[in-house]
Formats: structure tokens, C-alpha cells, sequence
């Protein structure tokens, strides 16, 4: 994992010597590597882009940033990914016991659903595709709700175990929705 971008979610500088504090990183990532099972599942789909709008089949995200993100557009990718329910476990068995332990083990998960998310977009671009930015409900204007369309068009529940709560946050806490042009 990246060891910068986890002092960078610690908001410590990356050029620390904090021994005791780069320990206890790689202590966590040691601890969530050996326990913690990523899970994506992805979909290309034909899309139409209009001003505000992104429309997928029948389906339709109502963004205007997204819109300008996936302009020109022809196709995205909408995708989900889980890093599983072992890292809730984890947050909270350290929640009771070991507060700084905590947070850099938040910090080392943020950063490894990232690293899944990345090497999903590595496999696409392997396959020939050119990628726009990723984009996710509860950004900006595409609001968080809009999970349910990406829910139900991916069937994330069935397949790979993401659950939505009444507030549309995602169980387990550290995965990821989201949608991406496709030049």
C-alpha cells in the first residue's frame, strides 16, 4: 500500500520519521493484508450525456458535474468494490481498545480501497480502454441516493455482499460506487 497517502489520511506530513508511528502502519497493513478479501464487479454499459445528466438504459443520474465529467462519452463503466466485512471488525475491535491504532487502520484502509479501485481502472486500461475520472454518489451534485440505481443496475447485494443502509451509506464502510466515462 501507499504509505504517503495513509500519512496524507493521517494529515502527517509524508516526509515524517516518526518510527513509532511508521511501525504501527506497517503493523496495519501487515494485519488488514492478511485478512481483509477486496471485491469489485464491474459493467460497461452504453450511456447518452446531456447538460445534466447521465442517462444509462432507462436509467438516469441527474449531475451536471458528472455530465461534464463523462462529456463525449459513449459508454461508462459503472462499478462496485468492498473491501469486506473484516475491516468493520477490525475498526471496531480497535475502537474499543487502541484509539491510535484506530486511526491508522482507517487511514491504511482508506488508502487500500483505493488501491482496489486503481487496479480495477489498470484491467480496463489494459483492455484498451482510455477512462475518465471516476465519479461517486456523494460527490458534489450526484447525491449519495443515486447509489440505489447502481445497486440495483449491479446487483452488489447478490453478488458481492454490499449492503445499502435507509441513508444510502455502504455496508461494509470501506467500499466504493461509482461511474467512468469511457473515450
Amino acid at each position: 500500500m501507499n504509505k504517503t497517502e495513509i500519512l496524507h489520511y493521517l494529515r502527517t506530513s509524508s516526509k515524517t520519521d516518526d518510527k513509532r508511528l511508521l511501525s504501527l502502519i506497517d503493523e496495519c497493513c501487515e494485519e488488514l493484508n492478511a485478512c481483509v478479501k477486496p471485491k469489485t464487479l464491474h459493467r460497461i454499459f452504453d450511456c447518452r450525456v446531456t447538460q445534466d445528466s447521465v442517462i444509462v438504459g432507462n436509467t438516469v443520474f441527474k449531475s451536471q458535474r458528472l455530465a461534464a465529467t463523462v462529456s463525449g462519452c459513449r459508454q461508462v463503466c459503472i462499478f462496485g468494490a468492498t473491501l469486506g466485512t473484516e475491516c468493520d471488525r477490525l475498526l471496531r475491535t480497535y475502537g474499543k481498545t487502541d484509539i491510535t491504532k484506530t486511526a491508522v487502520m482507517q487511514a491504511c484502509l482508506a488508502s487500500k480501497i483505493e488501491e482496489v479501485c486503481d487496479r480495477l481502472e489498470d484491467v480496463l486500461r489494459a483492455q484498451g480502454m482510455t477512462l475518465r475520472q471516476r465519479y461517486s454518489p456523494g460527490y458534489f451534485d450526484l447525491d449519495i441516493t443515486e447509489n440505489k440505481k447502481i445497486f440495483e443496475m449491479l446487483e452488489l447485494t447478490k453478488r458481492i455482499g454490499l449492503t445499502l443502509t435507509d441513508t444510502c451509506q455502504m455496508v461494509p464502510t470501506k467500499s466504493v460506487t461509482a461511474i467512468i466515462g469511457i473515450e
